[in-house]
């Protein structure tokens, strides 16, 4: 009898240890200033944001959570503070296998967030800070167009317009010229899904074949794939 509940047990024991996978990527940190609060931890499955853990911050600003990374990927930080009617913050992270720390305070959650230990990341923050002449730039348009339209300058109109299209088609070929410059990257074909996902399919052919092989069987890499597949199926259908 003694034995076969031995035996028992120790099957419960291996089928447990089966069932539980291994992660292989921790995101650890920090959130200076928050007393109450909690954390989620979210990926995208499926194009759909999911919640994949949760931790209740009381008291203990400092945060753990384990993740499996196939490859590279973009996960968040999504804080939903307890203090008054504050909205909730995300913060993006192009996590890598491995360690990555996160430091940040409750009143600049995003913006003023440290992330270190992802090389992939590092080149996010560096795209961004690129993108963010073109965003200014669209802002100032923007609001030139708003005022013309008030005293309605419709010649001014059709330059901003003009202005903005360039302004566009320039924001575009950043991001290409970007990916190609850092194609041993998984941000590279992160950047033409997510970036520049309407962009000409030629331009998306030339990211995708410039990626070495790691890269193209990689999370992002064969979502890129299957996406230019889609979308040449797609438009030799309207042909």
């Amino acid at each position: 009898m003694k034995i076969k509940i031995l035996f028992l047990f120790t099957a419960v024991v291996v089928l447990f240890s089966c069932s539980k996978k291994e992660s292989n990527t921790e995101i650890f940190g920090s959130v200076k200033g928050l007393k109450k609060g909690t954390l989620y931890l979210e990926r995208v499955i499926d194009t759909n944001l999911v919640t994949i853990d949760s931790l209740v911050i009381n008291g203990n600003p400092e945060f753990s959570f384990n993740i499996d990374l196939e490859s590279p990927e973009v996960i968040y930080l999504f804080l939903k503070k307890s203090e008054g009617n504050i909205l909730p913050d995300r913060l993006d992270i192009f996590a890598e296998p491995g360690k990555i720390e996160v430091q940040t305070t409750l009143k600049d959650f995003e913006t003023g967030a440290k992330v270190t230990g992802s090389t992939n990341h590092d080149k996010l923050k560096e795209y961004h800070n690129l993108m963010q002449k073109y965003n200014d730039k669209s802002l100032e348009l923007l609001q030139e167009s708003f005022e013309s339209k008030k005293v309605q300058n419709e010649e001014r109109l059709s330059k901003l317009e003009t202005q903005m299209q360039s302004l566009v088609r320039n924001k575009y070929l950043a991001t290409v010229n970007f990916a190609l410059n850092n194609k041993d990257y998984e941000i590279a074909p992160y950047l033409a899904i997510s970036e520049i996902f309407d962009a000409n399919i030629k331009y998306l052919d030339t990211i995708y074949t410039s990626l070495p092989e790691k890269n193209k069987i990689s999370t992002y890499g064969k979502e890129l794939e299957k996406f230019i597949a889609e979308r040449k199926q797609i438009e030799k259908s309207q042909e």
